[in-house]
């Protein structure tokens, strides 16, 4: 069972009904990629965007593992990587310099989720990279992007060209690196995220038989899905987004498998 901290040190003095809400969505995205099994030890990071005028992010605690988050272990920090607040831990600068980039130059970057799986390491580091191999992987292609390994990212100059390489993107390969998705909704940011380990997982299988001995899609099934995916859903007024569908139904799970996360 995830451990549930109960310690002095993490408190909800002084946090807005808003804001806890996003502290206990980031804090439920953790236990959920945990379960999933794409945590790794206490590196990577899954971020959200603070309600408000400050441009200020949460983030994990460096030294806590993704199965002990809670909503009030989480870390606030500024764009310039500042501490907000009170807190025993610091953060993992790596994971502010990614995520700190990328808060600061999309307004539709609420929620940041990049891990080292080893599926993602591994495709990341393919050559073709995502290759067409089934629909899940189809429905990405279109709307993937690449940004090419410059080594631990504990430069700054970085970020400019990782906000570059990710467009109007909200799902890519971080070469020899990892995965990364955004969105603007928790449930858009694990949509995307799931879908791109997955897609990795179901690679990673295919070519064990063999580069040669597996069946790429057909170019025509290949077009038709991304015209299929590049139709707008256009959200009907008072009913539930697919998105929010994805989130309820994690979050069940999430209070399952891993109670004591809003905490």
């Amino acid at each position: 069972m995830a451990t549930i901290l109960k310690d002095d040190r993490f408190s909800r003095t002084g946090i807005s009904e808003a804001e806890w809400k996003v502290r206990v969505d980031l804090a439920a995205f953790y236990r959920l990629s945990a379960l999933y099994g794409w945590d790794d030890f206490i590196y990577t990071h899954i971020s959200a965007r603070v309600p408000g005028p400050d441009h200020h992010f949460l983030i994990n605690p460096f030294g806590l593992m993704f199965d002990e988050i809670t909503a009030s272990s989480l870390v606030k920090v500024d764009l310039d990587g500042n501490v907000i607040g009170e807190s025993d831990y610091g953060i993992n600068y790596a994971g502010y310099v990614i995520h700190s980039a990328i808060h600061g130059a999309r307004d539709d970057a609420h929620y940041i989720a990049h891990f080292h799986s080893a599926d993602g390491m591994a495709v990341s580091a393919h050559a073709e990279g995502l290759l067409p191999l089934n629909q899940r992987a189809l429905a990405l292609i279109p709307r993937l992007s690449y940004h090419n390994y410059e080594g631990v990212a504990l430069n700054l100059d970085e970020r400019e060209r990782l906000v570059a390489d990710l467009g109007d993107t909200k799902v890519m390969l971080l070469r020899n690196h990892g995965t990364l998705a955004l969105g603007s909704s928790p449930g858009e940011a694990w949509s995307g995220i799931y879908q791109l380990e997955s897609a990795c997982i179901a690679q990673v299988r295919s070519l064990s038989v063999g580069r040669d001995n597996v069946l790429i899609a057909p170019e025509e099934a290949q077009a038709e899905v991304k015209r299929q995916m590049s139709r707008e859903r256009q959200p009907v007024e008072g009913r539930r987004t697919h998105y929010d569908l994805v989130w309820e139904a994690a979050l069940r799970k999430a209070s399952r498998q891993a109670a004591g996360y809003d905490a």
